[in-house]
């Protein structure tokens, strides 16, 4: 028995109250689905900016009856402290997952991602101090290891962020250590590499790669790669993030606690080997795409490979990612089809 079943069951026997921010998006619902179904009380927090509420009306369908009673939305924003507040009263865990994503977005418009992913960090990372929640885990992002060359990459080897959105992240991590060293706050950080699956948007212009690709070749449209694709990325299926979340948050080891860790497979697909993937994926559910990829120019901000070490994770955490990157595109592509077409 891993550590992750371990605390699946301590979960099912005790119960916990939990505070889901962005709960309405893709990481948010997916964790608020696995958290209801293990019977837990959950808060979420969302405003709508980037969560859709037809994430929470599918998780509602998931669930029983009783287990969606267990579970409290306020629409509210992060960059209200006052929202901050209400959602951390009576908390034991806070999963705080909202922040505006995307390079391009963040390049595009600063100000506002600059406005939700730091002050609305900080003040989630005060009010839930104010609250003395048990725990706080924050999504980071890959995003913050920028130019550094190095591969895999290794938690303390960062380099120059390449776009606002890093910056961003990067501060989150740094306010964290300073709660921990002035008020005795600890929190844990999850540098997530390329989360794909289930709920996650494919429409608008800041679409994530699986996603859009996923809708296009669905509707026989063109897919485009920026680059000659072999950019290489490291695709992490949701419930592997799902499980690092969970582990962070109740984790007792305090050598574990004011600590940023990876949370990817340690894998590299490239472009090229990706769009050939979610191809054969959806044939496998009579989705033929007959089309050729068109490549593009290089995207502002982007760096050309990243892959993880997860040895950090999976020492103080007892991380053991179940979904290898074909095991997630296919579970994925089942959601898609069925959903798209």
């Amino acid at each position: 028995m891993n550590q992750y079943e371990v605390v699946y069951g301590q979960l099912k026997q005790a119960p916990k109250t939990w505070l889901i921010t962005g709960v309405a998006g893709f990481i948010g619902s997916n964790l608020l689905e696995t958290l209801l179904k293990l019977d837990q009380k959950v808060i979420g927090l969302d405003n709508f900016a980037t969560g859709h509420q037809h994430n929470l009306d599918e998780v509602k369908a998931l669930v029983s009856p009783q287990q969606w009673e267990n579970f409290i939305f306020h629409e509210g924003d992060i960059r209200k402290f006052d929202d901050c507040t209400k959602s951390c009263t009576g908390v034991d865990y806070v999963l705080h997952q909202a922040a505006l994503g995307s390079v391009p977005r963040s390049i595009a418009d600063p100000i506002t991602t600059n406005e939700t992913n730091i002050s609305g960090f900080l003040n989630m990372l005060t009010a839930a101090r104010d609250a003395h929640v048990k725990s706080f885990t924050y999504a980071a992002s890959s995003s913050t290891y920028g130019d550094h060359p190095a591969l895999p990459k290794l938690e303390e080897n960062i380099g120059n962020p390449l776009s606002p959105y890093a910056v961003t992240k990067y501060v989150n991590e740094l306010y964290a250590d300073v709660f921990a060293r002035c008020y005795g706050f600890k929190s844990i950080g999850l540098r997530y590499f390329n989360v794909f699956g289930q709920r996650q948007d494919p429409n608008g212009a800041y679409a994530a790669v699986i996603p859009k690709w996923t809708a296009s070749m669905i509707a026989g449209e063109d897919v485009f790669i920026n680059g000659d694709g072999e950019t290489s990325r490291d695709f992490c299926f949701i419930d592997n993030t799902v499980q690092a979340n969970i582990l962070a948050a109740t984790t007792v080891n305090e050598d574990a606690k004011n600590q940023v860790y990876n949370v990817a497979v340690g894998d590299r697909t490239t472009l090229n080997d990706l769009f050939n993937a979610i191809q054969t994926a959806l044939a496998k559910n009579d989705v033929n795409y007959p089309k050729k990829v068109i490549y593009r120019e290089f995207r502002a901000g982007d760096v050309r490979h990243s892959q993880a070490s997860i040895g950090k994770i999976q020492t103080l955490l007892g991380y053991a990612p179940q979904y290898r990157i074909d095991a997630g595109i296919e579970l994925a592509m089942q959601w898609y089809v069925k959903n798209l077409t």
